[in-house]
């Protein structure tokens, strides 16, 4: 009988180098609009190049939109792309605010997350580590939770926690307190802002009311690097408002319910007037306190008037259709 021998074929080994080689690594896209923040956009750049080296398992691309500047922050912007490609690109037409320069770098993003932040370096890269890190443990949308204002005025301060507070009462808490637009969102969350094709957009409580899981990470925000503060007082003013007329309807519920409490106190009133006129035979005295009170009821109802008009406006933008924002040029895509 033959003998047979059977040689056993050599295993190849695969390296997990060459494993880690093989599996494409996730991209981050960075989404930064910018306003006329030329004092800003080389600082922005280098402590981003810092994180970006920090995190090798990682591949970033840095999408900052131009917003309309009336300065040299697009001339700037160019150098910073020549240097390291990067840094991409969007200039708009035109100023469309910092929630239209979000939404257009969201519009333009292809990354497994997306990072949303501010080119003033009042949200400091150096955060963005953190995120990753819960984004890694399953979190979707991880945004920074403000505990103080550096180099903020005591009016800034105040209007934010006005707005937190009322926002906060008016949405059921749908709003986070003090959460800043400097946040990692997965790309399902993002791709969910993207097709909301609303025009009074409030990005922020776009992410709040799109759900998903949810954490916040909490930190000072410190003074701008450099340049001129965009959030002056009236401006934050209208954003708040917007902000709560799109993502509340308790103000035109507010209407119904003064409107019921007016009539009944108006027809308590009638009463105890009609009954003193038929007990004492005379009307009563005090055309100054009436005259008062007319002016009063005057003064709730236009008051009422007002707000059905600021839903009427924001229904106005609605049915025009305009595109939330209009690039110029794109550089890098």
């Amino acid at each position: 009988m033959t003998n047979t021998t059977i040689e056993s074929v050599p295993t190849t080994e695969v390296s997990q180098d060459a494993t880690d080689e093989a599996t494409p690594r996730k991209l981050i896209s960075v989404v930064i609009p910018a306003y006329n923040e030329s004092d800003c956009v080389e600082e922005l750049a280098r402590r981003l190049q810092g994180v970006m080296e920090s995190e090798p398992g990682y591949d970033f691309e840095v999408l900052i939109v131009e917003n309309g500047s009336s300065d040299d922050t697009y001339d700037k912007l160019l150098v910073i792309h020549e240097a390291d490609p990067r840094f991409k690109i969007i200039q708009l037409a035109r100023n469309f605010r910092m929630d239209g320069g979000l939404t257009a770098g969201l519009a333009h993003a292809t990354g497994d997350a997306a990072v949303v932040m501010t080119a003033d370096l009042q949200d400091p890269p150096e955060l963005i580590p953190q995120f990753l890190r819960k984004w890694e443990e399953g979190y979707e949308n991880i945004y920074m939770v403000v505990t103080e204002r550096q180099g903020t005025g005591p009016l800034r301060t105040f209007n934010s926690k006005a707005f937190y507070w009322l926002a906060g009462k008016l949405t059921d808490g749908a709003i986070p307190r003090n959460a800043s637009d400097f946040r990692l969102v997965d790309r399902g969350v993002y791709e969910t802002i993207n097709t909301m094709q609303e025009r009074n957009r409030f990005v922020r409580g776009l992410f709040a009311w799109a759900g998903y899981r949810s954490v916040g990470i909490t930190h000072e925000r410190p003074p701008r690097f450099g340049g001129e503060s965009k959030a002056h007082s009236l401006k934050v003013l209208d954003l708040a408002f917007k902000g709560i007329f799109a993502h509340s309807y308790v103000p035109l519920r507010l209407i119904t319910v003064t409107g019921l409490a007016v009539s009944g106190v108006s027809a308590l009133l009638l009463l105890v007037f009609a009954i003193r006129f038929v007990v004492a035979g005379v009307p009563f005295a005090g055309y100054g306190s009436l005259l008062g009170f007319m002016l009063l009821l005057f003064g709730i109802l236009f008051s009422m008037i007002g707000v059905v008009a600021e839903y009427i406006g924001l229904i106005y933008e609605e049915v025009k259709q305009r595109p939330n924002f209009v690039v110029r040029h794109r550089v890098g895509l």
